[in-house]
């Protein structure tokens, strides 16, 4: 991994009825290498993480009614995408959120390559489906979220490396 990798603030938007919603992206060139992810990106100038899951979440699914919560997870990860390898310092904000209409009017053209859509899954339909999700692990850490609430202090998830 490079000796800085991009800074990236994700969120985990969660419903009235407790669906996080998730984008579906896929490699530009590959459209069948597909999988699951939360909505963020990387920062941009000087702004704060807040800031940026704040724009990033606006610009890739049009919601902008949130109440934002405390840092949940945080990850380091290193992937291939596009041609080339991102190597990133994710942290995972809660947000909430009453509106689930989404209008993804903002996204990049390396976005407009790469994402098919939105949807909002249910803590159940993570558990049980086949399709590859990021971070890894996320019905299980949705479940603890849902029973227990948001960690005291944010968890450190394992490295991925693909």
């Amino acid at each position: 991994m490079s000796a800085e990798p991009r800074r990236v603030a994700r969120m985990v938007l969660l419903d009235p009825d407790d669906r996080v919603l998730l984008m579906h992206g896929y490699e530009p060139d590959d459209p069948g290498t597909a999988w699951w992810f939360t909505p963020g990106g990387g920062l941009e100038g000087e702004e704060t993480r807040e800031e940026a899951v704040r724009r990033e979440l606006a610009e890739e699914t049009g919601i902008t009614e949130i109440d934002l919560g405390p840092v949940l997870w945080r990850r380091i990860c290193s992937f291939p995408f596009d041609g080339r390898r991102w190597d990133q310092d994710e942290w995972y904000f809660l947000g909430r959120t009453t509106r689930t209409a989404t209008a993804p009017a903002g996204l990049t053209e390396l976005e407009r390559r790469s994402v098919r859509g939105l949807r909002w899954w249910t803590c159940a339909e993570l558990e049980s489906t086949r399709e590859t999700v990021y971070p890894t692990r996320l019905a299980g850490l949705l479940r603890t979220l849902l029973d227990e609430g948001p960690p005291g202090t944010p968890l450190t998830l394992d490295t991925e490396i693909a």
